[in-house]
């Protein structure tokens, strides 16, 4: 590869990174940079370096989105949004959190063996013992 292929892939790569740091979605990150998705994929597949930059860039990504998220939910809950309200009750209170009950027993039975599973349960004691740990 030329340098100065060399040189616009890095660009394209740093800019790509650039924006999975604004959002979380690599189609749209890919069209901001004006990288194809099969591109990015294979300098991924190519690349570790670049990977992990990649991989980075995302989570903090989806962080910054996780706390802008937070954020609307507080606002909503301050304007008495009742599905807010009911969403955060659910997932952050646990007087109000979805519960599942259970209940039933549990019977257990001993199976007689047959007289064939007697045999192998017998000739593999016997084998682990070495034949010491019980009479025939």
């Amino acid at each position: 590869m030329s340098n100065a292929i060399e040189e616009r892939q890095m660009k394209e790569k740093e800019l790509l990174i650039e924006q999975f740091k604004k959002t979380p979605i690599i189609q749209f990150a890919c069209e901001k940079a004006g990288v194809g998705r099969a591109t990015y994929y294979r300098w991924r597949k190519d690349d570790a370096d670049f990977a992990r930059c990649c991989d980075d860039a995302l989570q903090e990504s989806v962080g910054l989105m996780n706390d802008l998220a937070e954020s609307q939910l507080l606002s909503a809950i301050k304007d008495k949004n009742m599905t807010a309200i009911i969403f955060w009750l659910k997932n952050r209170h646990k007087a109000y959190s979805t519960k599942v009950e259970l209940s039933g027993s549990i019977k257990t039975e001993l199976e007689v063996l047959t007289p064939e599973q007697e045999q192998l349960v017998n000739k593999a004691i016997d084998f682990i013992t070495g034949g010491a740990s019980h009479e025939h």
